[in-house]
């Protein structure tokens, strides 16, 4: 090796140098690196964390724009202090996602002639669409590239998972895979689509009735599928991943292919000049491509399965009942055992408490997402995850938020609770109560049928306005039925949204506030959207499945309306009467006490 060859192997180090010269090397000036791999969803495996190599960045949304001159990262509210803490901000900007997206920040950095180079795998075709706006704007081009340039510098990348698939039986999801095809396949007919490009794995898993281990937290197969207006499906999956008895579950009808066979079939579809569905939202950029280069006539539309899959059936929500019992329990456990040993203890020691207490379930698969349980200053971090550098002891006077979610065969939980450790501020007690009271009036929301999330949105923030106060993230999202503990379509938030809330849709409900550097409350419980009799029109409400005890030591009560008190004095009566019979006598007796009435 030369001099210069030996410098520039020493100056060419951080993941950013490599990438830069990996890009020049393509005549690329740029690049752009999201946090989502090919399926768009909020989970990745190791071998497509892009952006963490990258940046450093560990959170759940995001996205890189890399420039010869500059580097940007983009993230939601969620994580505003995480992203800071976790990249080198001498090397790249950190910066809001919607308050500065990246298409602003490329229509004003960008220079012009600049070749920013981007995965159409990676993207829906949308943001593409706002990337070249953008790009074209400021004098430069957005370029498909044919392989990821930084795959090809990132040495050590993992392998992708290769889980087998498991059947996901009807005493469980309450229908068997062909009535799932057919419902599919009829709707397909109706609007004219010969086929529907399916890419989000839980949806393929819905349809298929099966599961997998392919993503922490997430029990899905990484796979693409096509289904069809006959009701068949095409299934791209590694055949590693596939059994016996998977095959027998599936039945004639699931056309089992190689994943590496996917554009092959695609290009057949277009030759064919089939009317192809691909989900605007959620579809890569190339399978569009695909399709119509070969000829397809390409329709933007919903993922046909999203829908269905968010109504779950009576079978599907006695499974969110069962597995909330049982989580029930060893939540409860928990917060008796925090109760006398937390203070002291260190934020993994918690969590790794709280998940000892959920092995001992019978049915307990594993946590549904990774814990957030944050001491002090680091609960107003969002979605803090515990990791070396900022664990924190917990300390008497301080809040402890405690968001986690278990998943079971039978359903999914997601529960959060801010506890009080001794005696705490009454900044913080009245707070809470103002959290308190949006979480009820949610709750107890009555509305007609059409009604949808965004619509209710206000509900759990009045009491927070009232003060000035509020809070950067959704107030609540679907939840899948061991599934993804964050579903479509239907969402509770200010972003304005369309689906309506149906019977069966199963959301979460968690009003919060964050006071920076010092503690966050967030209060958490799933529901499940039920009809309500009685009104002139068809009427909807909630079923409230949580049953784990809010803690009383931070209520104000001379804050609450007489309905918001009634609500929770009721709600903690019916945690008592479910919970306490499957607890052990010391437990019981903790939470006789911490149920009481106030």
């Amino acid at each position: 090796m030369g001099m210069m060859d030996k410098k520039i192997s020493e100056i060419v180090t951080t993941p950013l140098d490599l990438l830069r010269s990996e890009l020049a090397a393509r005549n690329l000036t740029g690049f752009v690196v999201p946090r989502a791999d090919e399926h768009q969803g909020e989970y990745v495996p190791r071998s497509a964390k892009r952006l963490t190599w990258l940046t450093g960045f560990t959170g759940s949304a995001g996205v890189a724009v890399i420039l010869a001159h500059a580097a940007a990262v983009f993230s939601d509210g969620r994580y505003t202090l995480q992203v800071r803490e976790e990249v080198d901000t001498d090397r790249f900007e950190t910066l809001h996602i919607t308050e500065d997206p990246p298409a602003a920040w490329i229509k004003r950095t960008a220079k012009a002639g600049d070749r920013i180079g981007y995965d159409p795998w990676l993207h829906t075709a949308d943001e593409v669409r706002r990337f070249a706006d953008a790009a074209r704007v400021a004098g430069a081009e957005m370029v498909a590239c044919a392989d990821n340039p930084l795959d090809a510098v990132w040495a050590d990348r993992p392998a992708p998972p290769a889980f087998p698939a498991e059947p996901y039986p009807p005493e469980l999801s309450g229908r068997v895979g062909l009535d799932k095809r057919r419902e599919i396949a009829a709707a397909l007919d109706r609007e004219g689509d010969d086929a529907a490009v399916l890419t989000l794995p839980d949806s393929i898993a819905w349809l298929l009735n099966v599961r997998g281990r392919d993503l922490p937290g997430t029990p899905v197969v990484l796979s693409f599928a096509v289904v069809h207006r006959d009701a068949t499906v095409d299934w791209f999956v590694e055949p590693g991943k596939i059994g016996a008895d998977v095959v027998a579950h599936l039945g004639e009808g699931v056309r089992l292919h190689p994943r590496g066979d996917f554009v092959g079939v695609l290009e057949a579809l277009g030759a064919r000049g089939a009317a192809v569905r691909v989900d605007p939202a959620s579809g890569p950029a190339a399978v569009a491509e695909i399709l119509s280069h070969a000829g397809a006539r390409v329709t933007r539309g919903p993922d046909p399965c999203l829908l269905p899959k968010a109504c779950k059936n009576t079978v599907e929500l006695d499974g969110f009942r069962r597995a909330h019992r049982a989580d029930a329990v060893a939540m409860t456990r928990f917060l008796a055992w925090f109760d006398a040993h937390g203070a002291g203890e260190t934020e993994k020691a918690l969590s790794d408490r709280l998940l000892a207490f959920r092995q001992e379930l019978p049915g307990f698969v594993g946590p549904s997402f990774p814990t957030i349980a944050g001491a002090g200053p680091n609960g107003a971090i969002v979605h803090y995850h515990v990791r070396a550098a900022t664990a924190r002891v917990l300390e008497r006077g301080q809040l402890f938020l405690l968001d986690s979610g278990a998943h079971f065969r039978e359903g999914t939980t997601d529960v959060t609770r801010t506890l009080a450790v001794g005696e705490v501020d009454a900044a913080i007690r009245r707070a809470f109560t103002l959290v308190l009271q949006g979480h009820i009036d949610l709750a107890q929301a009555v509305f007609p049928k059409g009604t949808t999330g965004s619509q209710l949105d206000a509900l759990a923030r009045r009491w927070l306005w009232t003060e000035g106060l509020d809070y950067d993230h959704g107030t609540g999202h679907g939840v899948g039925a061991f599934l993804s503990v964050h579903e479509g379509p239907q969402r509770i938030g200010k972003a304005p949204n369309l689906v309506a809330l149906e019977p069966g849709m199963v959301l979460s409900n968690e009003p919060g506030y964050y006071k920076t550097g010092a503690w966050g409350i967030r209060i958490e419980n799933l529901v499940a959207v039920r009809e309500v009799e009685g009104g002139e029109r068809p009427m909807r409400g909630f079923e409230i499945l949580t049953l784990v005890p809010i803690d009383r030591r931070l209520v104000v009560a001379e804050m609450l309306l007489p309905d918001q008190r009634d609500w929770l004095n009721a709600y903690h009566e019916r945690v008592a009467e479910v919970v306490a019979p499957l607890l052990d006598a010391e437990t019981a007796r903790w939470l006789e006490a911490a149920t009481r009435p106030i």
